[in-house]
């Protein structure tokens, strides 16, 4: 007689931390075969998937946190053919029930993934997105800090010696900076040496983000141009709202079921409004990326509205 060996599928979590991930294992029907952490390594990463080979057929893993401390974790899960889902934190009821902890959000992760709760793919960080996303860091950093710093000379300017207010009041941005950054200030009244010592830092501190922006730009432009060449194409769309878009849909776009699903992302979905919190509540403001995607779309659409199709593509500045 044939003797046939039958494959447990198993369904495992993660909860996701900066040195130790704790992955929980659940058999078929929700039942909790282990718990166990393992560092945040190649080789943890290694033995993870190995542990919960150990108890059967991984078919799917939840996992916390794709987008930050799970990153690595989901691209080598990913990497060795199993389905990832991104799970998010552990449910408010488990939590007052049983308390917060690292094995509770592993087990919540792999619930969440087995029940079908937690269904949605990660972004996906090992494509030109990734790229893009990582060099947009750096180029945002820099022009808060340019913008910063201009403005640190205009009030010095504003409050300044006449003679400061008079020679800078008109200047442009390009040219305040350059010709703050080349002063050469000689000894004299204590806050005119001052302040013309203050301008001239200030310049030169900005001449650096700008140079860091233009070379930003210089591998931006092409990583954007290649992942989407229809995207610049549309009017009013430049390189920076077009890279927001991409970072916002991720390397793998086909994870965004629908329109709607795109909307919601963005922040932009037709939904009616909540009711705004009485004044002396404390509600929580909407998130930096959100405002960014939205003020994306809103790039992207608003002047295709009223220009026509044949309207030159826009840079942005």
């Amino acid at each position: 007689m044939a003797l046939t060996i039958v494959e447990t599928p198993i369904t495992g979590g993660a909860g996701t931390h900066a040195d130790v991930h704790v992955a929980a294992a659940l058999d078929p029907v929700g039942g909790l075969l282990g718990v166990a952490e393992f560092p945040v390594t190649p080789a943890g990463y290694a033995r993870l998937l190995g542990w919960l080979s150990g108890f059967g057929t991984v078919c799917l893993v939840g996992i916390e946190g794709t987008g930050s401390y799970g990153a690595g974790l989901a691209r080598h899960v990913a990497t060795s053919g199993i389905r990832v889902v991104e799970a998010d934190r552990s449910d408010r009821q488990d939590r007052r029930r049983q308390g917060k902890s690292d094995p509770l959000d592993a087990v919540s992760a792999a619930r969440a993934a087995q029940s079908g709760r937690a269904r949605g793919a990660p972004k996906g960080r090992d494509g030109s997105v990734e790229a893009i996303r990582a060099l947009m860091v750096a180029k945002r950093s820099a022009r808060a800090e340019r913008t910063q710093t201009n403005g640190q000379a205009r009030s010095l300017i504003v409050t300044g010696p006449d003679d400061l207010r008079t020679r800078f009041a008109r200047h442009t941005v390009a040219a305040l900076v350059a010709e703050t950054a080349s002063l050469r200030p000689r000894p004299g009244s204590t806050v005119g040496y001052a302040t013309r010592i203050a301008l001239r830092e200030l310049g030169r501190r900005a001449q650096f983000p700008g140079g860091q922006l233009e070379r930003l730009d210089e591998l931006i432009v092409p990583l954007v141009t290649a992942r989407a060449p229809g995207l610049l194409a549309l009017y009013g769309v430049g390189p920076g709202t077009a890279a927001l878009l991409l970072i916002a849909a991720g390397d793998h776009p086909a994870r965004l079921r629908s329109e709607a699903a795109w909307a919601h992302l963005c922040a932009a979905a037709p939904i009616p409004p909540t009711p705004r919190p009485a004044p002396t509540s404390s509600g929580a403001p909407p998130r930096a990326c959100r405002r960014q995607r939205s003020s994306a779309v809103s790039s992207a659409m608003s002047p295709a509205r009223s220009t026509p199709a044949c309207a030159p593509p826009l840079t942005d500045p």
